[in-house]
């Protein structure tokens, strides 16, 4: 544009929606981390994919990219090229999606007219049909349609021969992974029905009299009953039970990459397959015994089956919290058909998902909310415990807003729909908490470096181990005593070898920190305390300075005006009433409190009339010190010292004597100037917080300082600390000048968390190491926090940080056993102390105890389930 010989500034660049979208996919089979560091590499290599981020716990995939690149279709395809199976969950947040089932759409040309009918309505942004299962996909904006414009138009575009409906949908996440469970259940109850008899023949029946005689009848040349009747029966373990490991170790080959299938792989086919060599010489030979190792495969891959299925049980618990909320919606509502002075004409019990923007619900005792809206008429309580955490009922009346999924208590409600579908309160903490557990944890580096090299430097383990037993036989380096009667050197390093490669276990890494970080934001979550990621959750363990912001933070955040000096002879009510007229247009609290005084006042001498103030031009709000207008031809100025200063506006000694006398109460002066002359001084009071003392406290014995840095003048910032136990204090701080003191502490040294209401205190927010926004409400998406308190209420700091800790505690726990199993049990598996004790660990005791290391470090994330808040959060 300067180019061209204009001068250009620019104003906003706005590039979220146009240049980064985000969508999530529920990946099958992305069962560890090798699994997830490979989904996440191979997709960010695709031109157009900014971030990827894979979970194993969760099972799904969130990719940020560019739409004007590729599509979430093409994202798809990549994932199944890589060789998984995949459901796209959520195409961005910006739009809703509902799936409805169709009858009557038998040909093309029908479904083309119905196509054409949906996309004439305005806010239809795709659709997307599945001809098979008659299933219709429609991506729209709330704001413009909704489900049952689509149901009425489709049945329009029949003639009444179409008929749509909810899509029934198979319970989603939850079912699928019910699914998951009954499979791996299945699979290991079928593994025991063909183990159990090889076990048997393999370890009990050859000492029992009669049977052994029958197990040992030679079949052909030396092969004998026993061994065809367990050759016979671990072939289906092996081979067809078992295909899950081939199917999965095929996947991490075919990227170049191992996991935990490929271990299980080698380790049962190197038994199973040696012990078919065994078996056929023994076939072809007058004079060879077999000795097999049948009973090692099958037992193997039921233990591991075994471990699977309690590991996926397990897990399914990490996530409970947030299926919670997710099942916190009512199935149906009731709908209110109203007239134009807004009687009530009929109502209609209808799904909850065809409720849309600006339809009047009827809620009744006892019911829940099926979404966001605002009371339209009547009154009543409602428990909104699991949504925001607070225990007590809040009054609801005519004007209130009300959050879907709450509880009615105890009267009727009509309430008009405000935000449905992805747009309400409940829909975007899910989407929140989801994102958080998405998220890694810098402390998740550290798995996923060690993964990279694990599985490849246990196989070279294993075959050195091998090696070093064989070579060790064939040199006489140790007594023929030590080998067991029924094996040979070669078949004692062999077991040692696939023992070396069965027990150890990456999967215990890889769960150590998502599945705590999952429980750990569930838990927050059910708290009414969200926390964004793991990266959130690791900064505030570490937090040892916490800045307060004064006004709606360490206080009510409603103050009043308490008292007035006037010191000069004009009309206090007329200087309110200019007062006023200046203070109507800002939005800071004191000035309401201002505008509240003055309508007081105005009641009081009853005063009849219109209640608009005079119309004040010329205003401007001067960050940190106050307003400025013109009023009635008059120059109003409303504000503290400094505003007085540099206006040049005498302050006399009364004035200075009025002030501090204020400032030692806990009161914030504003001082009222018309025409550069003080007349008036307000002494207004916003009362500290309950459990604001304790809190700070409660701080210090966790080893945390507490400062505050507020706008306020120094006089009232000193007075609240002193109150609440504060030391250190930055008073008539502008809201940069609060993000350079955060800098500063930072440079101290210190892990800095910033503690604000969110309206001014972004640029500190941002500025610190963790953020956090209290007293949020149902507006959780604030950009600039870290952490978002639903509740006004300060313990939610503490419990905010002792949550963190705690569950950084548990990782640190999981990496401790998942390490320490690793670094124990390998060796242990080797051999190490079979010289010694004449200990060796069969393979199909290291497969048990590669299982149970799993499902060990999945209940030990559990345990913070059973996390509660005391006096405090301490």
């Amino acid at each position: 544009m300067e180019d061209t010989g204009f001068q250009a500034r620019l104003i906003s660049e706005d590039t979220t929606d146009r240049s980064t979208q985000l969508c999530r996919i529920r990946v099958q089979g992305l069962a560890c981390i090798s699994c997830s560091m490979t989904v996440e590499y191979y997709l960010g290599a695709i031109k157009g994919v900014q971030k990827a981020l894979a979970s194993s716990p969760n099972e799904q995939v969130e990719v940020h990219y560019d739409p004007r690149i590729l599509s979430c279709t093409q994202i798809l395809e990549a994932i199944e090229d890589i060789g998984f199976q995949g459901t796209i969950l959520t195409k961005g947040e910006d739009i809703s999606k509902i799936h409805l089932h169709i009858d009557g759409v038998e040909t093309e040309d029908s479904m083309t007219a119905v196509r054409d009918a949906l996309r004439a309505l305005a806010g239809v942004r795709e659709i997307d049909f599945d001809p098979e299962i008659k299933k219709l996909s429609i991506c729209f904006e709330t704001d413009l349609t909704g489900p049952r414009d689509f149901i009425e138009t489709i049945q329009a575009a029949g003639l009444g021969n179409f008929k749509a409906m909810i899509f029934p949908e198979k319970g989603g996440k939850a079912a699928e992974r019910e699914e998951e469970i009954r499979q791996y259940y299945r699979s290991f109850l079928w593994s025991l029905v063909f183990t159990i008899p090889v076990f048997l023949t393999s370890m009990i029946f050859m000492y029992v009299p009669g049977i052994n005689r029958w197990l040992e009848i030679k079949v052909i040349n030396m092969l004998n009953v026993g061994e065809l009747l367990r050759w016979t029966l671990s072939t289906p373990v092996q081979f067809v039970i078992g295909r899950r490991f081939y199917i999965g170790s095929y996947k991490a080959l075919k990227h170049g990459s191992a996991n935990m299938d490929v271990l299980i792989a080698l380790g049962t086919n190197a038994a199973y397959f040696y012990s078919v060599y065994s078996v056929l010489r023994a076939a072809t030979s007058s004079k060879f015994e077999s000795t097999d190792f049948f009973e090692t495969s099958s037992m193997l891959i039921s233990f591991i089956l075994l471990g699977k299925y309690l590991e996926v049980l397990a897990k399914g618990k990490t996530s409970e919290a947030i299926e919670k909320l997710m099942n916190l919606s009512p199935e149906t509502a009731t709908l209110l058909k109203l007239d134009n002075n807004g009687n009530v004409l009929s109502e209609e019990e209808i799904d909850s998902r065809f409720i849309q923007k600006r339809d009047v619900f009827k809620v009744v005792p006892g019911a829940k909310l099926p979404c966001d809206g605002v009371v339209v008429w009547g009154q009543s309580h409602v428990n909104e415990s699991m949504i925001t955490g607070e225990s007590k009922q809040v009054a609801k009346q005519m004007g209130d807003e009300v959050i879907g999924g709450t509880l009615n208590a105890n009267g009727v409600l009509h309430v008009k729909a405000t935000k449905v579908g992805s747009e309400s309160a409940l829909a975007q903490i899910v989407r929140l908490v989801e994102s958080a557990q998405m998220a890694k944890a810098p402390v998740q580096k550290l798995a996923d470096h060690i993964s990279k090299y694990f599985v490849p430097l246990v196989i070279a383990l294993s075959v050195s181990t091998w090696f070093a037993w064989f070579s060790a036989g064939k040199l006489n380096a140790y007594p023929k005593s030590w080998i067991p009667s029924s094996m040979d050197s070669f078949e004692l390093a062999l077991q040692f070898g696939i023992s070396v490669m069965v027990i150890a276990c990456p999967c215990a890494l890889g769960l150590a920190t998502p599945t705590a970080v999952m429980v750990g934001t569930g838990v927050g979550a059910s708290q009414g305390i969200l926390i964004k990621g793991g990266q959130a959750l690791e900064s505030t363990h570490k937090v040892s300075c916490v800045v307060f912001d004064k006004t709606g933070t360490l206080t009510m955040g409603r103050p009043v005006v308490v008292g007035t000096k006037l010191i000069s002879d004009a009309h206090l009510n007329e200087l309110i009433s200019l007062a006023a007229a200046a203070e109507v247009n800002s939005e800071h609290p004191l000035a309401k409190a201002i505008v509240d005084y003055a309508e007081s006042l105005r009641q009081d001498n009853e005063e009849i009339g219109s209640h608009v103030w005079p119309e004040a031009h010329n205003f401007v709000s001067i960050t940190g010190q106050g307003v400025k207008a013109t009023v009635r031809t008059k120059e109003v100025l409303v504000g503290n010292k400094s505003l007085m200063v540099d206006h040049n506006v005498h302050i006399p000694t009364v004035a200075e004597e009025t002030l501090a006398d204020a400032e030692r109460s806990a009161q914030t002066g504003i001082f009222v100037a018309v025409d550069r002359e003080l007349h008036v001084i307000l002494a207004v009071s916003d009362p500290i917080k309950p459990g604001a003392k304790e809190v700070v406290a409660a701080l210090k014995l966790m080893k945390v300082k507490s400062i505050i840095v507020t706008g306020d003048n120094r006089g009232t910032a000193n007075a609240i600390a002193r109150e609440v136990g504060i030391d250190g204090v930055v008073a008539e701080a502008k809201p940069g000048e609060k993000a350079e003191k955060v800098k500063e502490l930072q440079g101290e040294d210190n892990v800095v968390a910033m503690v604000g209401d969110g309206v001014n205190d972004s640029p500190a927010l941002v500025a610190a190491d963790v953020g956090i926004a209290i007293g949020a409400g149902t507006d959780i998406a604030v950009e600039a926090a870290d952490i978002v308190l639903m509740r006004n209420n300060l313990e939610d700091v503490i419990t905010a940080i002792d949550l963190s800790r705690k569950t950084l505690l548990r990782i640190r726990l999981n990496y401790l056993w998942a390490l320490g199993y690793n670094a124990l049990s390998i060796p242990l598996a080797a051999g190490a102390l079979f010289p010694s004790t004449g200990f060796r660990l069969p393979p199909w005791v290291a497969g048990a105890a590669m299982a149970a290391s799993s499902v060990s470090v999945v209940c030990s994330s559990l345990l913070l389930k059973n996390y509660n808040r005391g006096k405090s959060g301490v």
